[in-house]
């Protein structure tokens, strides 16, 4: 309970008004009782004077001259009054007094007869008198009532009664005393009703604390007891209904949470929060395998690891600066990503981070990318033999040719870029059809050696004409029956045979090879070339539709082959990979799935 602050501080406040009133007290008493002492003292002096005076008066010795042994006989007893007595007579001669007994009561004596000697012309003249006679230390000062004796209607001498002050100092010393210790005995005994008045208002407050904290620590079941009369009683109410309150709009809150937070949870986009200090207050899951193919600048940033792009984080701390929302397109080699970036408000619309919205746009680029360069290359595929045919018809039409060859000559080439035109619109409608699966065809176990022997009795001829070397080599003996449509295979040889002969010179040579991955189940056929080979930049988009790797040359193509044996394999569930080293010839690599059971033979 002595741990409670507000009991503490009750008592400090009792304890500091009590020490007040005390010291004001204190200083009242010491202020009033003094002036009543010395005013007590004095009257009690003065009456004693007076008295002894009047004992004088009325004595058988009366005469005009002052009997020295009666007086001596009235002064002997210092215990008069408590006081000090001396007689002096009309011209200011001492001639009784009290005798110094002790060192005090020469001290006093002995200032009292100076200051009277100094002062008796003065003194003689008044009648009835009191003062002080002052000293440096205000102790020693001595307090000396004057009164007059009278015999036969004329002053014969005075009567003097001297106090030291420092008795009335003792008196008042004690008193005080007194008083001090019945203020803190007081003090004391007010403590104890103080303590249980206190504890009275301390304990509910105590226990609706303890509710706080437990509801600060997420239990809303608990509740304040109510019992309590008074204010106390009417807190607790409203603290209860505060905490109905607060715990409905709390469940509604974390509802909404949770709700938010399995959408974000399952969305594709990577979502990031952050505090004013750029700290990661939030990531859903989509975040840590969104960014997996970017390059990562520095794997010692927390940070970078989460967002491995400084510039977005320059866009975070732009957000929260400006207030508002920040977009930013990153383009990498291999992927691309939009960051939308927007602030988090408070309640009073101040900035208190901000939230990040990441999606890997890499393929709507890549498609988009795709879009365009299928529109441009298709315009310009399909412009030559349309510019062709316009250039050789328009001369027909308008009769200048008369020339019966001439004619001749231009509806052959009219003729040859029609062809053209038309491979080129089935090549691209196959193409299509492979992409979208719309085309079909069988696969089944075939004969590779045929399909070989068949594709050396029509190329031979070919690549004797233009003085290339033709050779089919089977590295490990006759191939075994393998899983394919023999047709869609020999289109695939032909377009790689054409491109290889394409981009090899005369005395070059072409190798279609076969060799058995027995690990893989496969047979690998290659077919090399000894042309010029392909630029290491050129080599990730050989497959790419109308992509054509040496275009300044000028080499007759659609740019299409490639794409359409890539699609051709991938149909057939095979794979097709390049190598090349610029000026030494390239190597094409497909895979054909061998028929279980069979064997080289």
């Amino acid at each position: 309970m002595f741990r409670s602050i507000f009991l503490r501080r009750i008592i400090l406040m009792m304890l500091i008004a009590l020490i007040f009133s005390a010291v004001v007290a204190s200083f009242l008493f010491v202020w009033a009782s003094g002036r009543t002492l010395e005013a007590s003292k004095e009257g009690e002096m003065m009456d004693r004077a007076v008295s002894i005076a009047r004992d004088y008066a009325s004595g058988t010795n009366i005469g005009i001259e002052l009997d020295q042994q009666e007086l001596n006989a009235i002064v002997s007893n210092k215990s008069t009054a408590g006081s000090y007595i001396i007689v002096f007579d009309a011209s200011g001669r001492s001639i009784a007094g009290a005798s110094a007994e002790t060192e005090q009561d020469k001290i006093v004596l002995s200032q009292l007869q100076n200051y009277l000697a100094k002062n008796m012309l003065y003194l003689s003249g008044k009648n009835e008198d009191s003062y002080i006679i002052p000293e440096q230390d205000d102790a020693a000062s001595i307090m000396v009532v004057q009164v007059p004796m009278i015999s036969a209607g004329s002053i014969v001498g005075y009567i003097v009664l001297a106090n030291p002050i420092s008795e009335i100092h003792i008196i008042q010393k004690s008193l005080f005393q007194i008083l001090l210790v019945s203020t803190i005995i007081v003090a004391f005994l007010m403590l104890i009703p103080v303590y249980f008045a206190t504890r009275r208002l301390v304990t509910p407050l105590q226990k609706m604390n303890a509710v706080a904290r437990f509801m600060g620590q997420g239990d809303f079941s608990v509740r304040a007891n109510t019992k309590s009369r008074g204010e106390i009683g009417e807190l607790a109410h409203s603290f209860n209904d505060l905490a109905d309150k607060l715990s409905n709009s709390i469940s509604e809150l974390t509802i909404e949470r949770n709700r938010l937070r399995e959408i974000f949870d399952v969305i594709s986009e990577g979502i990031v929060s952050v505090d004013l200090a750029l700290h990661p207050v939030y990531s859903n899951p989509a975040i840590n395998t969104l960014f997996e193919n970017a390059k990562r600048k520095n794997f010692f940033t927390d940070r970078l690891q989460l967002i491995p792009f400084e510039e977005v984080w320059q866009d975070f701390q732009k957000c929260i600066d400006t207030g508002t929302t920040v977009e930013r397109t990153i383009d990498s080699r291999e992927s691309a990503y939009l960051s939308t970036i927007v602030p988090t408000f408070d309640t009073n619309r101040q900035v208190t981070g901000a939230t990040g919205f990441f999606s890997d746009i890499s393929e709507s680029e890549h498609l988009e990318q795709t879009r365009r360069d299928y529109v441009a290359n298709v315009s310009h595929e399909l412009r030559t033999p349309l510019t062709a045919l316009r250039g050789l018809v328009e001369p027909l039409a308008d009769g200048m040719v008369r020339n019966e060859d001439d004619r001749m000559r231009y509806y052959g080439i009219i003729l040859h870029e029609t062809l053209r035109l038309s491979r080129l619109i089935d090549d691209m409608l196959e193409l299509s059809r492979l992409q979208a699966r719309t085309i079909a065809f069988k696969t089944f176990p075939f004969d590779l050696n045929e399909l070989f022997n068949e594709l050396k009795a029509k190329f031979t001829p070919i690549m004797n004409d233009a003085t290339i070397s033709f050779f089919i080599e089977l590295k490990n003996g006759p191939c075994p029956t393998v899983m394919g449509n023999p047709d869609r295979v020999e289109q695939i040889l032909i377009i790689l045979m054409d491109n290889a002969k394409k981009y090899t010179a005369a005395g070059g040579s072409i190798t279609i090879s076969t060799e058995l991955n027995e690990k893989n189940d496969v047979v690998l056929v290659s077919v090399k070339d000894t042309g010029q080979g392909i630029h290491e930049y050129d080599i990730d988009h050989i497959f790419d539709r109308f992509y054509k790797a040496d275009r300044a040359r000028g080499k007759k193509g659609t740019g299409l082959g490639l794409s359409i044996a890539k699609e051709l394999l991938n149909y057939m569930g095979e794979t097709i990979t390049v190598q090349s080293d610029y000026g030494e010839g390239t190597t094409f690599t497909f895979t054909l799935k061998c028929v279980h059971g069979t064997m080289w033979y």
